[in-house]
């Protein structure tokens, strides 16, 4: 049995990390059974989740995973895809891992009124003496991070202006498809749906979630994606 190392539903999404929503994506569509953990946090071995426990064999990062599962149980997430369309599907993963993840990651926690909505009970835990001055460094953390990435030099504005156009993007290539590839999901699915819907929760406020549900198509594909593999979340994403 493997096991799914989470945080946990909340935000109105399965799991509040994208990366581990993609991660529980590719679990559901390899058909393997599976269980979900949420207590693994403090023995991540890389830090971060998510990760999993495969009989004793553990694999950290959601792209490791997919790796391990294609390798080890023979698994082809996209199958029939051209060498084209397996690229672009691998470019808009790495657009919305390496950029829209930033934006999304700005919205909730350098957004008082968001982090006071969401990532600040992450903080419930700590003894309330100390509680102020964790939350103020685990901020101010997360803020040098985006300015070492690049997004965070730029003023709120134009960091939305930046993950408005890769949702334009993610929305062109979909265009009147049901999944990003065609008629079927695929790998690239796991990772495009994990991170539309965390742009899209109507959880917090801000233009980012505004510019993702400007585009209807990408609501839908958001839906969609919840009735196939989250159906508890359907009504309520």
């Amino acid at each position: 049995m493997i096991t799914l190392y989470t945080f946990g539903a909340s935000f109105r999404l399965p799991d509040p990390s994208p990366f581990v929503t993609k991660a529980e994506v590719l679990l559901k569509m390899s058909g393997l059974d599976y269980k979900t953990d949420t207590h693994g946090f403090n023995k991540a071995p890389k830090g971060k989740l998510p990760y999993i426990d495969d009989d004793g064999t553990i694999v950290a990062d959601s792209m490791h995973v997919r790796w391990h599962l294609e390798n080890k149980y023979n698994i082809e997430f996209s199958p029939g895809l051209t060498d084209q369309q397996r690229a672009i599907s691998w470019a808009l993963e790495r657009m919305c891992e390496e950029h829209l993840y930033w934006a999304i990651v700005n919205q909730r926690w350098l957004d008082d009124d968001n982090f006071n909505k969401g990532p600040r009970k992450y903080f419930r835990a700590v003894p309330a003496v100390l509680r102020p001055l964790v939350t103020v460094k685990v901020r101010r953390d997360i803020k040098r991070n985006i300015w070492g990435h690049g997004l965070g030099r730029h003023t709120d504005a134009e960091i939305v202006q930046h993950a408005a156009a890769d949702l334009k993007a993610i929305s062109d290539v979909l265009g009147e498809n049901p999944w990003v590839m065609g008629a079927n999901p695929t790998a690239g699915d796991a990772t495009v749906f994990a991170f539309v819907a965390g742009a899209m929760t109507e959880h917090f406020a801000g233009p980012l979630g505004e510019a993702a549900r400007s585009h209807a198509n990408l609501v839908a594909y958001r839906d969609r994606g919840m009735n196939l593999w989250f159906p508890s979340f359907a009504k309520t994403a």
